[in-house]
């Protein structure tokens, strides 16, 4: 199974429909949200119509920490886990979180497989101990160029992908 990992959206609507393409057209099957989606609208009106698989979410520092969580209740493929998300796929534990500290932290403590996180918008890849650390940069594009990562669970491997080279097939945007 091919997951996006994303991090740092911050309301970059035009990037964050250009990556939503290419996940769909890419098979891309489940989104980790790394924190700062920041307008809670983002979830409805773009993330959700523009992407029908299932997206973990958790806060980032610039989200409306009461809104976004309720927003996410109203679609069931949604899961807003606060804070700190933890989730198990292909008998792999996996962490989510958006900030770096906590992120090496998690990483070292030898509970998880993959931590993922954000908040630096540097794209960054560690191995600590049998853990891969994992920020896949900034979908907004500030301070560094637009990425995201895709882990592929069956063989595990990590790929950054910088939305300026992505080609789509359909130049359409996704909603209407």
């Amino acid at each position: 199974m091919k997951i996006a990992i994303i991090s740092d959206t911050h309301d970059n609507v035009p990037n964050l429909e250009k990556a939503l393409l290419w996940m769909k057209e890419n098979k891309i099957k489940k989104i980790i949200h790394c924190g700062d989606l920041c307008a809670p609208s983002i979830l409805s009106n773009v993330l959700v119509p523009g992407f029908a698989g299932d997206i973990h979410m958790v806060f980032g520092n610039v989200e409306d920490r009461d809104i976004l969580p309720q927003i996410a209740k109203d679609f069931k493929n949604v899961k807003h886990y606060g804070d700190l998300g933890e989730i198990e796929l292909d008998n792999k534990k996996i962490a989510f979180l958006h900030f770096p500290d906590k992120a090496k932290v998690l990483a070292k403590s030898g509970k998880y497989d993959y931590v993922f996180y954000g908040h630096t918008h540097k794209p960054w890849l560690e191995t600590i101990g049998h853990c891969q650390l994992l920020n896949p940069g900034t979908l907004a594009g500030l301070f560094y160029k637009a990425t995201f990562a895709v882990w592929d669970t069956e063989s595990g491997k990590l790929e950054l992908k910088l939305l300026e080279t992505l080609k789509s097939t359909n130049d359409m945007q996704i909603y209407k």
